[in-house]
């Protein structure tokens, strides 16, 4: 039974209290802290499910007033009219437990690195890009304990970027902004344009959940390492000491079989020994996603509407500037409030998202 799975998991979180509790797991910090974590994980259920047990009790309590040959006709109607908001209360309570006790998707809580290219639209597209690049910036200052970092980036005289590439840390950021991922459609007069006609151009968000060591398997004898001295605002690092790092490996995709040669450069400090540890991080999350690509594949032959497929070929939102709207066409939904949005306030689209796909498999799971 359903409700027999949520005591379970009650059981559990008071179990894991005691255990984070216990002096000699604090002394072992590894442990601690991955009980800590796991403690944490499972408080929504259960604050959750200890309201849903307060209602049934009150809900217990007035059918009990209802059958007792004793009550009087002014209480028997106060009873049945909380009756029915109980009731009511109860069934969404039962609703949010069936979401919340979904399995999550182990990737939710890590960073990522977010990759955004301008595509079709050529000077236009690039411009978008660097709008795309200040909302996201504008939405992550606006998360509490969120922080983004530039890797690289590559921006044309006219402003804008043909490829900006970022990473953002903090907690649960793959499973706000991975809904990000896939072609972003701009409709609008081109700052460029003479006759005032409005142009479509295009950029794509590819947001990579960022890999830890034992996410995967790399042998670091095989990386083939280069040093550059890398540009920069001036100073007397620059020209002068090989900063800038540029490593090459062979991966063979487990997928296909099929070996390619992945290059990457860093030169995002002016410190070597951080730019490698920096190169091996991006190394390891272009691996991880790469050999993730088979399970996103698998995910989106299954769902028709692909809320969060990672599908990066998928035509996603399109922003209209002459009539000031926004349509996300994984949900048919359209605001028209496109300043604010582009200003970074995008957390009412990323929550529809989630409660579509979340409906998405609460439906799979009764299948």
């Amino acid at each position: 039974m359903f409700i027999d799975k949520v005591q379970a998991v009650e059981n559990k979180f008071m179990d894991l209290e005691q255990r984070i509790s216990d002096p000699s797991v604090i002394a072992r910090q590894e442990e601690w802290q991955k009980l800590t974590k796991e403690h944490a994980s499972l408080a929504p259920i259960v604050e959750t499910y200890r309201q849903y047990k307060d209602v049934t009790e009150q809900i217990q309590g007035d059918r009990e007033l209802l059958k007792d040959p004793e009550s009087d006709g002014e209480i028997i109607a106060m009873a049945k009219e909380e009756l029915a908001e109980l009731e009511k209360k109860q069934a969404g309570l039962e609703d949010e437990l069936h979401i919340l006790m979904l399995p999550k998707d182990p990737r939710d809580d890590k960073n990522v690195i977010m990759e955004i290219r301008g595509g079709a639209g050529g000077d236009e597209a690039a411009l978008f890009a660097g709008d795309l690049f200040r909302m996201y910036m504008k939405y992550i200052e606006k998360q509490p304990g969120w922080k983004a970092s530039i890797i690289s980036s590559n921006a044309p005289e006219l402003g804008g970027f043909k490829e900006v590439i970022f990473s953002v840390e903090g907690h649960g950021v793959y499973g706000k902004l991975k809904y990000e991922s896939g072609v972003h459609r701009v409709q609008r007069v081109p700052a460029t344009e003479t006759q005032g006609r409005v142009h479509t151009s295009a950029a794509s968000v590819a947001v990579l959940p960022e890999a830890e060591e034992f996410d995967v398997v790399i042998n670091e004898g095989e990386i083939k390492w280069d040093t550059f001295r890398s540009g920069g605002a001036g100073g007397q690092n620059v020209n002068k000491v090989e900063s800038g790092v540029r490593l090459r490996y062979n991966w063979k995709n487990p997928n296909t079989g099929v070996v390619e040669e992945i290059l990457i450069e860093c030169t995002e400090t002016r410190d070597q020994p951080k730019n490698k540890e920096r190169a091996l991080s991006r190394l390891r999350t272009f691996i991880y996603d790469k050999e993730h690509q088979k399970y996103i594949d698998d995910i989106a032959s299954k769902r028709k509407t692909m809320v969060s497929t990672g599908d990066r070929s998928a035509k996603i939102r399109t922003y209209n500037y002459p009539q000031g709207r926004i349509t996300d066409h994984r949900i048919n939904y359209t605001i028209y409030n496109l300043a604010a949005f582009m200003d970074g306030d995008i957390q009412d689209c990323i929550d529809h998202l989630i409660v579509a796909e979340n409906a998405e498999r609460l439906k799979e799971s009764e299948l």
